[in-house]
Order: structure tokens, then C-alpha cells, then sequence
């Protein structure tokens, strides 16, 4: 299970068999587990809902580390990619047309492809409010 793959459904597995071992008891009626799966599922979405509603409440801000800490995320991955896409692969290769090497320091690109992906995200929704004639209303 990956970061980006965790759900609460995966707490919920652990706290039934938390509890099983607790108790002495199984959950063996599926209309049981069926219930206590849909109210971890209830739970899920209202934690994410809330999430939501705190996304918006920043995004509303007039403070810049309030609804600036993601733009300034989606810089700083755009720079990192121009980094190690054109930047540093044109001064190696300057430096080798010159006889020279260089040794340049590399970024991890597993790591800033899941921050860029997951705004990106985020930057689907900012064209949506921009189609829609809603951006700037703070």
C-alpha cells in the first residue's frame, strides 16, 4: 500500500481484526460486516468533505501563506522539472562540447512527480473556477 493508495477501509480491516482479537469474537454475519462496511465508508466521506471545505476556506484567503502555499508548491515543481529536463541535461552537454564535465545535482523525480501529478489535480479544478468566471471572488 502505496501513500497515495490509503483509505480508511484500511484502518477499518485492522480495527475489526483488532477488536476480534480483543473479544475472543468474529464477525462472521456478512449483514454485520456489510453494515460496519458502509459506515466506515460514511466516514470516509465525511472526513473528506470536511477536507474539502477546508481546501475552499484557504483557497478564499487573502493571506498569502494562507492560499499561496500552492501555487508556491506548483513553482517550485515546475522549476524542478525545467531543472532536470532542460537546464541541467543543456549544461552537461555544454560543458562536454567545451571538454569540460559537469556534475550536477539530480532530484528525485519519483517523488516530485507525485507533488506535480496530485496539483496538477488541484490545477483542474482552478481551470474549472476559471471557466466558469469565478476566480478572484475572495
Amino acid at each position: 500500500m502505496g501513500m497515495m493508495d490509503f483509505n480508511l477501509g484500511d484502518i477499518g480491516d485492522v480495527l475489526v481484526k483488532a477488536r476480534e482479537a480483543i473479544t475472543g469474537e468474529s464477525i462472521d454475519d456478512p449483514i454485520k460486516r456489510a453494515e460496519i462496511s458502509l459506515k466506515l465508508q460514511q466516514l470516509e466521506q465525511a472526513i473528506n468533505l470536511g477536507q474539502i471545505e477546508i481546501n475552499k476556506a484557504e483557497a478564499a484567503s487573502d493571506k498569502l501563506f494562507v492560499a499561496g502555499w500552492r501555487p508556491f508548491i506548483g513553482w517550485v515543481g515546475g522549476v524542478a522539472i525545467a531543472y532536470s529536463f532542460i537546464v541541467a541535461p543543456t549544461a552537461v552537454w555544454i560543458a562536454e562540447l567545451n571538454g569540460a564535465t559537469a556534475n550536477l545535482p539530480t532530484i528525485d523525480m519519483g517523488v516530485l512527480f507525485n507533488l506535480v501529478l496530485a496539483m496538477l489535480g488541484f490545477g483542474g479544478l482552478r481551470t474549472y473556477e476559471k471557466l466558469k468566471g469565478v476566480e478572484g471572488r475572495h
